[in-house]
């Protein structure tokens, strides 16, 4: 949706910006996804289509150019993120292409009729495709920017899933736990299997361990596996690494174990991640006992159309 509000003259090298930040948004837009800006970034980063020049040095109090240093830089950011902003306001970049994921609306739905709730209900009516099964899945990501991804791919597997915004709070965690040890006093007795995914970076790796101690704290049987982002990862697909932060209170260990280089989840391709949690569950997954739940979920959903058709027809009489 391109809308002019103001009109803007653009430098050659900001309409260059704003060419490939099109065609990135378009790649995304055909496999269904909308971008945050700091994936968006990130895909800069990953194409190297920052300019040369853009290269930067952090000196542990600020970013200098510096032309043997990295384009990964909070001013490249910040750089990309006004062009984005007056290209959007010049009607240059959609309004729906890149959105803000930590705030949104929230109400009542609505609907015209009682047919319309009812055909509604046979959408979205589904069973616990998991109830049968010997394990139960949640998966964790701890950046809201990639829940969208992860929920594609969660909504199709039937798991929860929960975005961390970095360490869980403690009521947060509090809650999960006091799930999972439902979950595992049911009468199936499940075993509890949490997916993580994170930053690798000195809190994104610590999170990992966080969140395993809590939980066996407040006495939830959960066993926490880091699917991502971890350094065989690194390795294979190479994404661009960033400073790690000396700041941080982990900074001291990483280091020694990883070097001076962290790397965000962010920067990883959609695709990647949502096949990544797609093996990972349907490993736990018992095939039969699935099957068998899609083919009572698709017998109750037909009771619901029945059930809509003859709310409808009695309304046109």
């Amino acid at each position: 949706m391109l809308i002019t509000y103001k009109t803007k003259r653009f430098k050659t090298d900001s309409l260059q910006v704003i060419a490939d930040a099109a065609e990135i948004i378009e790649e995304y837009d055909d496999k269904g996804f909308s971008l945050t800006l700091r994936q968006l970034y990130y895909q800069f980063i990953a194409r190297d289509i920052f300019p040369e020049e853009r290269r930067w040095t952090w000196t542990g109090r600020k970013w200098i150019r510096d032309p043997q240093g990295t384009k990964n830089a909070d001013p490249n950011y910040k750089w990309l993120g006004g062009i984005v902003n007056d290209a959007r306001l010049a009607g240059h970049l959609s309004w729906l292409a890149i959105e803000d994921r930590t705030r949104s609306p929230r109400g009542e739905s609505h609907w015209k009729n009682p047919s319309e709730i009812v055909e509604a209900a046979v959408h979205s009516y589904s069973i616990d495709k998991w109830e049968n099964q010997e394990y139960y899945l949640e998966v964790w990501v701890e950046k809201d920017a990639l829940v969208q991804v992860v929920a594609r791919a969660c909504r199709q597997l039937d798991l929860t899933y929960f975005a961390c915004r970095g360490y869980v709070s403690q009521s947060a965690m509090w809650r999960a736990a006091e799930r999972f040890r439902v979950k595992a006093n049911d009468p199936s007795n499940k075993k509890i299997i949490l997916l993580h995914l994170g930053d690798h970076d000195p809190s994104g790796i610590d999170m990992t361990r966080d969140i395993q101690d809590r939980l066996l704290m407040f006495g939830a049987p959960a066993a926490v596996l880091r699917i991502a982002l971890n350094m065989d990862q690194i390795e294979e697909l190479e994404p661009p690494p960033s400073p790690a932060k000396l700041t941080d209170a982990r900074a001291k260990d990483y280091i020694a174990e990883f070097g001076d280089d962290s790397w965000e989840l962010v920067a990883l391709e959609p695709d990647f991640i949502m096949d990544l949690i797609t093996k990972h569950a349907e490993s736990w997954r018992d095939e039969k006992k699935w099957k068998a739940a899609l083919k009572r979920e698709a017998k109750e959903k037909g009771i619901l159309k029945k059930a809509a058709k003859k709310i409808k027809d009695s309304m046109k009489q």
